[in-house]
């Protein structure tokens, strides 16, 4: 298999942050042809990030027989469909989160993924090195009956992520964003940034049965949610709350797992995993013994690469793939449920991991 073809549709803020210069990286692939709606924003990037074409056409790229693969890059309710185009015309997908605002389209998109001998990636990528040694520690017992879990991801919101990427672009500041456009972006911040914490919690703790959450919108220019906590139930009996929302200033990505024998933390935005385990069973004062866990065997890898590795290896990737991603958009609409009749929502769907 020589070097991979690459097609992105979009080219918005996300393909100028992350998909590109990303891809720019990754070995033996490269993109080579770029579609969006704005013939300027085309042009700069594909100047900034050696994309030798552009095009108007999100069909045409998808259509193209030279392409290998293709990126959907594009706002939340165009995902499935743009995705399953390309599956249908025999493309490796990788998907933007969320997958779907829309539990049809996310199964439809599972099935389809499923059937094919694609290699199709879901955002978000959670095969990080704290992650997966995290996962490790839980595996090996050594935090004990997993009893429960925190996570929250949240940050200032789209206006200050999208103050950056206008610089990338270089366009002038433009206020209307999408993301607070109700008919546009059909659901906030659960979606775009409580993502992230559900997959976290998921990878660590397994599925979730039931979902109560709290939806409120405290000071974005919008009626969809820019704040949300939600209590999840899982399979396992434990029990973990995610946070999110796009009124944090000063940003926050972090997560703790918590058990019967200790605790796994990751402090904000540090990257970094903590072990704890209490130093006495009978002195609840007693220091606690710390570990910082050593990440420097765990493979260093952004979504693109691994990407790259599952198709030259014709596998689906164990963690982030279109189950995976099915289950998490099912745990944020019983989250919008559960908000809206102020009751506890169930989940179905189950996952192995």
């Amino acid at each position: 298999m020589g070097t991979l073809r690459i097609g992105i549709i979009g080219a918005g803020g996300i393909a100028a942050k992350l998909h590109l210069p990303e891809m720019k990286t990754a070995e033996d692939a490269e993109v080579v042809v770029l579609s969006g709606r704005r013939q300027s924003r085309l042009e700069t990037l594909c100047r900034k990030f050696d994309v030798p074409r552009w095009t108007n056409s999100y069909e045409e790229v998808i259509a193209d027989p030279e392409i290998d693969g293709v990126i959907v890059a594009l706002p939340h309710p165009l995902h499935v469909k743009y995705g399953l185009m390309a599956l249908e015309a025999g493309k490796h997908v990788h998907m933007q989160k969320p997958l779907s605002t829309s539990l049809e389209e996310a199964e439809q998109f599972v099935q389809a993924a499923e059937k094919t001998d694609r290699t199709v990636l879901s955002l978000p990528f959670v095969a990080r090195p704290h992650v997966l040694a995290a996962r490790q520690l839980i595996e090996e017992g050594r935090l004990g009956q997993l009893s429960s879990a925190h996570a929250r991801f949240s940050h200032g919101g789209p206006e200050v992520y999208y103050a950056g990427i206008q610089e990338i672009l270089e366009e002038e500041p433009d206020d209307n964003l999408w993301f607070f456009d109700a008919d546009r972006a059909d659901v906030g911040a659960l979606f775009d940034m409580g993502v992230y914490a559900i997959a976290h919690l998921v990878t660590l703790m397994g599925s979730v049965t039931a979902v109560t959450c709290r939806c409120t919108t405290v000071a974005k220019p919008t009626r969809l949610e820019d704040t949300a906590s939600l209590i999840l139930d899982f399979a396992n009996g434990g029990l973990g709350t995610a946070e999110t929302g796009w009124c944090d200033a000063a940003k926050t990505f972090e997560f703790s797992i918590h058990g019967t024998e200790g605790k796994v933390v990751s402090p904000s935005l540090s990257g970094e995993l903590h072990h704890y385990r209490p130093g006495s069973r009978t002195d609840e004062d007693a220091p606690q013994i710390h570990e910082q866990i050593d990440l420097s065997g765990w493979p260093v890898q952004n979504s693109h690469q691994h990407w790259v590795e599952c198709i030259r290896q014709g596998v689906h990737p164990p963690l982030t793939n279109a189950r995976f991603a099915r289950h998490v958009t099912e745990i944020m609409l019983a989250g919008l449920q559960s908000s809206r009749e102020r009751t506890t929502v169930p989940v179905h769907s189950r996952l192995e991991v």
